[in-house]
């Protein structure tokens, strides 16, 4: 068994050209389509040709190794990526490209769309692009009354401390668009999505701010790694909104 493995890996570290047909990424992919492509074979055909004793095949490797992940390798820096043997900044460059692409393409096919229906429709919509941003960054999604989306605008960068998020001018930009309802979004960079006492504050008070002007607030989103938090789900935007009858009555 050890001699067999040895052969094979001694023949997998050949030139691609050398490889069986069906065993070549590009011809696999087109003989079986793209689906039955591990990663590092889907980024070889982006390679398309490796460096001095590496195939595509095992620079891919070494890269997917090196960034952890595809999803690690897409957020990786410019400089970092520059200082990999064999990827130049014309590589870099397409490679960047075609993630700017897969992300546009995600948000067209969603905006297209008549209205948006759930939490896991903004996910669809956001999660790729902002869960490994590496600060805080806060948007509003404006909708109006049937839920199609008007726009989407970042109002804040940095901790939501720092970057201070103003009601009033989330509201400015709400009448601006004329939009009947918004959902919020913003990341946490940590990794965690359970909302800190500063999320619940400014949460609470665009809520009442929206709602002294008849603007409703269906949602605000946490994005995590992997993970999410909805203050709709967990049901403080109806406790919010029961805070406002109450001073109303009072």
């Amino acid at each position: 068994m050890a001699g067999r493995s040895m052969v094979k890996k001694k023949k997998y570290a050949q030139a691609i050209a050398n490889w069986p047909l069906e065993e070549r990424p590009r011809e696999k992919l087109i003989l079986k389509g793209p689906e039955s492509l591990s990663d590092a074979e889907l980024l070889a055909i982006f390679l398309r040709v490796g460096v001095k004793g590496k195939n595509a095949i095992v620079l891919a490797q070494e890269l997917l190794s090196r960034f952890g992940s595809l999803r690690g390798l897409y957020a990786a820096p410019v400089d970092e990526l520059r200082a990999v043997l064999g990827i130049g900044d014309a590589k870099i460059a397409q490679f960047k490209a075609v993630i700017e692409m897969s992300k546009r393409y995600l948000a067209e096919g969603f905006h297209n769309r008549p209205y948006v229906e759930s939490t896991d429709d903004i996910m669809k919509l956001l999660s790729q692009e902002m869960r490994d941003l590496d600060q805080e960054v806060f948007k509003v999604i404006l909708l109006n009354g049937q839920n199609h989306i008007l726009n989407i605008m970042e109002v804040a960068k940095g901790s939501l401390t720092a970057a201070r998020v103003y009601p009033r001018e989330v509201i400015k930009i709400a009448l601006r668009y004329s939009a009947a309802a918004l959902v919020f979004v913003h990341n946490h960079p940590s990794g965690m999505a359970k909302p800190s006492e500063d999320d619940k504050r400014i949460t609470r008070d665009l809520v009442l701010a929206c709602l002294l002007i008849g603007m409703k607030v269906h949602d605000h989103i946490i994005i995590g790694d992997n993970d999410k938090f909805s203050f709709a789900d967990a049901g403080l935007i109806d406790q919010y909104t029961k805070e406002l009858d109450a001073r109303k009555r009072s």
